[in-house]
């Protein structure tokens, strides 16, 4: 199994990966398609299903795909030009991406809201439609959005597309048990396995410069969250606390009044000024949601301000330690709120912050493969309840606590010697059966939870 660092790790555009990133990424997968197709098309449509439709107005399903049967993807996304690309759609009923005639396309009688019809495959479904000059559909393909940004088509779903397309790698684990044993035979790190696989899949200058570019995403992130005060948008009037909160911490160094747990707020401070700017639609990183996006950039964060001889040089090591948590994670269960709830998401980003950081702090494969599990195995059951369908509320602070519970959980397998009595397997796999049985109203509907018992106004 392989799953790159920079699957992993997306740059991309906030709130959500799977309702936001997702359906962009779909958009511009039809495109293609249509660019490949024989036919003359004319216009567009499309409809979103399941938790798409739910919290779709919340997550802002509806302007990500129309602006990217536009032409935008989240890598290069310019707001700007996103506006002004709204505005003008707005105006006349029309979009003309790259490569493809001007298509008719009102989004609101062309894109539907479709919350009567589940799609079989996935929470996250959604169709897109071309037509000829008569409205006829003559193409059509259904998307699931599957968490994280990625995607895949109906057939893709279906035959269980893998992720090992491409050269053999050295490290092939497929588990955690797997991983342990290669990591003894050959003695090397995870990181330095995880290394060898992507270099195996591409070449190490860009491989270093790509990791340096995640780096730069996401502490760009945490800045500007610590610099911007305000509201959110989304009409829950939400005030921005990560600033206010710096500053205050700021102000209080040197002056001996902080008790040994303000380094807590440290943490959380540094997760909620990324979910702050997530939820503002800026610029992020999966790690592995937008939902989750803040944990393990804190714990990072946290490590090279806060902890003695901390190194940027190692950096990397705890990019490609987490990698390979969340790729096991997703490999044997799902990092999907709208498939497992929000232990899927935040309890993923925890257990994969708490494996890089005891990677960089001297852990040995044991003491990682052990901080892992105690992170992920205190989030099971965790709900996806976003009060409106909006990465708000509880999302801004559970980032904050779940980079807390990831320092503990590394500083307590450090304080072992690897050995314990839990896997991290049968912790992924417990999460899998509790994603599977918790009700749908907890998996990223707004149905049930904070979602139907908070005020949303």
């Amino acid at each position: 199994m392989f799953l790159s660092v920079f699957d992993m790790f997306k740059v991309g555009i906030g709130p959500s990966s799977s309702h936001t990133m997702g359906p962009m990424v779909a958009a511009a997968r039809f495109l293609d398609l249509m660019r490949a197709s024989p036919f003359e098309f004319a216009g567009l449509r499309g409809s979103l299903h399941g938790s798409l439709a739910f919290t779709g107005v919340g997550h802002a399903t509806d302007r990500a795909t129309i602006l990217g049967l536009a032409g935008f993807v989240p890598d290069t996304y310019d707001n700007d030009k996103a506006e002004a690309a709204l505005a003008a759609i707005a105006e006349t009923h029309s979009v003309t991406p790259e490569g493809l005639p001007t298509l008719q396309f009102d989004p609101k009688a062309d894109l539907i809201f479709d919350y009567d019809h589940n799609l079989p495959g996935h929470a996250n479904g959604m169709i897109l439609m071309a037509t000829d000059a008569q409205g006829d559909v003559i193409l059509r393909q259904v998307y699931y959005s599957v968490g994280g940004g990625f995607v895949l088509t109906e057939e893709e779903l279906a035959e269980g597309k893998a992720t090992n397309d491409g050269p053999a790698v050295p490290f092939p684990f497929h588990s955690a048990a797997e991983m342990l044993e290669m990591a003894n035979a050959s003695s090397k790190s995870i990181a330095q396995m995880k290394r060898e696989n992507e270099i195996a899949r591409g070449c190490a200058d860009s491989f270093a410069k790509g990791t340096a570019r995640l780096w730069e995403v996401m502490n760009n992130c945490i800045e500007r969250g610590l610099k911007t005060d305000g509201i959110l948008p989304g009409g829950l009037k939400v005030r921005r606390r990560a600033k206010g909160i710096h500053d205050a911490l700021l102000a209080e160094r040197g002056m001996n009044l902080n008790a040994p747990h303000t380094i807590n707020d440290w943490m959380s401070v540094y997760a909620m000024a990324i979910n702050e700017e997530n939820a503002a639609g800026g610029q992020v990183v999966t790690a592995p949601t937008n939902g989750a996006a803040g944990t393990m950039p804190a714990v990072l964060r946290y490590y090279l301000d806060h902890v003695p001889g901390a190194s940027e040089s190692h950096i990397e090591d705890f990019l490609l330690t987490a990698a390979a948590i969340g790729g096991l994670v997703k490999y044997n269960a799902s990092i999907s709120g709208a498939e497992a709830g929000c232990q899927a998401e935040v309890g993923s980003a925890s257990a994969m912050a708490a494996a890089g950081l005891c990677a960089v702090m001297g852990g040995t494969p044991e003491q990682v493969e052990n901080a892992a599990e105690i992170a992920l195995e205190h989030h099971l059951g965790m709900t996806c309840d976003p009060v409106a369908g909006l990465v708000q509320v509880p999302c801004i602070e559970r980032n904050g606590l779940a980079a807390i519970k990831a320092v503990s959980a590394a500083s307590l397998a450090l304080r072992g010697d690897g050995k314990h009595f839990v896997p991290l397997d049968s912790v992924i796999e417990t999460m899998r059966q509790t994603g599977h049985d918790m009700h749908e109203k907890y998996k990223e509907t707004s149905l049930g939870g904070l979602a139907v018992n908070v005020p949303n106004c």
